[in-house]
């Protein structure tokens, strides 16, 4: 048991983070719909073929939408004051090249996301600027039949405005990560996909993290989580319909300068843990020139510790 000194002492500093850290870390980030603090991925953007690259060559990627949310607690419940909208455009280019290493062909990429961002937490914020970049140094691919796989490294960098203490005012998450990741596709002779992309999102600690403009700088250490894009879908022609949509599971906790931060009030609790899943319709179109548009919905739910709400996407795939 602890003593009623400690526990004044950390109940007190769950009680000052509970209304603002759990935001903060809610905050828009600098991935391509800049949702959560967390996230420096776009939870949902593949989807149709994920596990199926392209033949060797040069590709442009678009992805365009608008997302808008609510924050909810530890519980599931809704927080007051507390929401977020936000369009964002990310320009995407991969290079297949005709190198081979363990049978695959090797890739690269970049993600450089644009977002605006409006939030409110009390007030109304609003910004607009470069997100977090993504870059792929290492990528392999393979098809055998039916089947196709890709495995990669991606890395995420902090190049998006950060301001500390002020979430209103920062799109990027001011912390690098690294992301192992593993997609595949089942593509039926009679039309039928199923794909999946699953990744682990392991990061760095945000070291210019404020409770609020002018407290002093404290150590952030966001957990690391496992979230999985996935898509059933079935094509008739050059077009596909489905359901697309993605799980996300926080592994680790979050940490303040080391100390695990409560999703309540509880200086017992086990820590903060974040959770969504989403689902919802996608349509594709498949050009006979070879470019590929995707639009789709995803509604969030059965979710903790995160903003819940939906993404609107518009997707474009070309080869140049």
């Amino acid at each position: 048991m602890k003593n009623d000194e400690s526990w004044d002492q950390e109940g007190s500093m769950n009680i000052k983070l509970f209304g603002f850290v759990l935001a903060l870390l809610e905050l828009a980030a600098g991935d391509a719909i800049a949702k959560e603090g967390s996230d420096q991925y776009p939870n949902g953007a593949e989807n149709w073929l994920a596990g199926v690259a392209p033949p060797p060559g040069n590709y442009f990627l678009n992805y365009f939408g608008h997302y808008g949310g609510s924050l909810h607690n530890g519980n599931g419940d809704k927080v007051p004051d507390a929401s977020l909208s936000t369009w964002f455009n990310a320009f995407r280019l991969i290079h297949i090249n005709e190198m081979r290493i363990l049978g695959g062909n090797y890739g690269v990429h970049i993600i450089v996301p644009i977002v605006h961002q409006r939030m409110k937490l009390g007030d109304h914020d609003s910004v607009i600027g470069l997100g977090d970049i993504t870059i792929s140094p290492f990528g392999l691919n393979w098809h055998l039949g039916n089947w196709h796989w890709v495995a990669a490294l991606d890395i995420r960098l902090p190049t998006g405005q950060y301001k500390a203490g002020n979430p209103g005012k920062s799109i990027g998450a001011n912390y690098w990560s690294i992301e192992p990741l593993f997609a595949v596709s089942w593509l039926s002779e009679k039309g039928w996909e199923i794909s999946s992309k699953f990744m682990y999102n392991i990061k760095s600690k945000n070291k210019e993290f404020r409770l609020g403009i002018g407290e002093p700088k404290m150590d952030y250490a966001s957990g690391d989580e496992l979230h999985i894009d996935f898509l059933v879908g079935k094509r008739f022609g050059l077009w596909g319909v489905g359901l697309s949509g993605y799980y996300l599971k926080q592994t680790t906790i979050d940490k303040l300068d080391g100390q695990a931060i409560s999703p309540t009030l509880d200086p017992w609790s086990p820590g903060r843990k974040g959770e969504v899943f989403a689902i919802g319709p996608s349509v594709s179109y498949n050009s006979p020139t070879g470019t590929m548009f995707i639009a789709q919905w995803q509604h969030e739910m059965h979710v903790k510790n995160r903003f819940q709400g939906y993404t609107a996407w518009l997707k474009l795939i070309m080869p140049f």
